[in-house]
């Protein structure tokens, strides 16, 4: 059976989406971008500040929870409170992260247990709560938001890059084991994206203020940085009807291949 193809800005129609982390950057634009598709979308951020302000622009088709992630207890809670809310849940977005900086040896404990705890720990455990739901529906869809980091990582982002990794490798291992059930588990490894804590974070580094327009083509090659709408365009694709075979892919939205790469040597 071929499924009717939506029509545009209705691609995600009455579909009810759980997005961790979107009070800002990335997550705020899948978010968004969800609502003007269709879709009921509840916004989570670990302070009520931070995303109450979107729904109350967005209005009755977004609502809001609140949890650290680094809380063991706050997974199962949000995915109830999503259902409890809006009667069901279709799709989970696993979208915040921490993305702690430092090699091997600046990362001590502490450091290593919170990333571990946000990047791949809560991911898993919010699948975990969500599965009972799917399959009360015959189905449902989970979208990992990764990193290009996850094939090796930069240097300065040992931990980070190695929760990415293992994130990848739960997505594929998920898509195979429940894919029966009608669940399909997919990742978008994200590249280098302009939000605006990116665009803070390097000009407390010593950027100047217009570093963005700035950038040699070996980084960007088109010209400009991925933006959140570029990922939240093809989030909709991975939870809308149009990919209802696709499981277990892994899409690398980058402006330049991983592997063989060969930059273009400017000075």
């Amino acid at each position: 059976m071929t499924l009717p193809v939506a029509s545009a800005g209705a691609r995600l129609k009455d579909k009810i989406i759980l997005v961790t982390g979107s009070a800002t950057g990335i997550g705020e634009g899948m978010a968004r971008r969800f609502v003007r598709e269709g879709a009921r979308v509840m916004f989570h951020d670990r302070r009520d500040d931070a995303v109450a302000a979107h729904v109350l622009q967005l209005g009755e088709n977004s609502s809001y929870v609140t949890g650290d992630l680094e809380n063991p207890e706050v997974p199962a809670r949000i995915i109830e409170q999503t259902v409890a809310h809006f009667g069901r849940l279709d799709a989970l977005v696993n979208n915040a992260a921490v993305m702690t900086r430092g090699r091997i040896e600046d990362t001590d404990e502490e450091a290593f247990d919170r990333t571990v705890a946000i990047d791949l720990k809560a991911p898993f455990f919010l699948i975990r709560s969500a599965l009972p739901h799917f399959r009360k529906q015959g189905g449902g869809r989970i979208l990992n938001i990764g990193s290009m980091n996850a094939y090796c990582g930069e240097n300065s982002m040992c931990i980070y890059s190695v929760c990415k990794g293992a994130l990848m490798t739960l997505t594929r291992n998920l898509a195979d084991a429940h894919a029966a059930e009608g669940i399909r588990v997919n990742q978008i490894n994200v590249g280098w994206t302009l939000t605006p804590n990116e665009r803070a974070l390097k000009q407390s580094e010593g950027l100047p203020e217009d570093w963005p327009s700035r950038l040699p083509t070996a980084f960007a090659p088109a010209g400009r940085l991925l933006s959140p709408d570029d990922i939240a365009a093809a989030a909709v694709y991975f939870l809308s009807d149009e990919a209802h075979l696709v499981n277990g892919a892994v899409l690398d939205l980058e402006q330049y291949p991983m592997i063989g790469r060969n930059p273009t040597k400017e000075f």
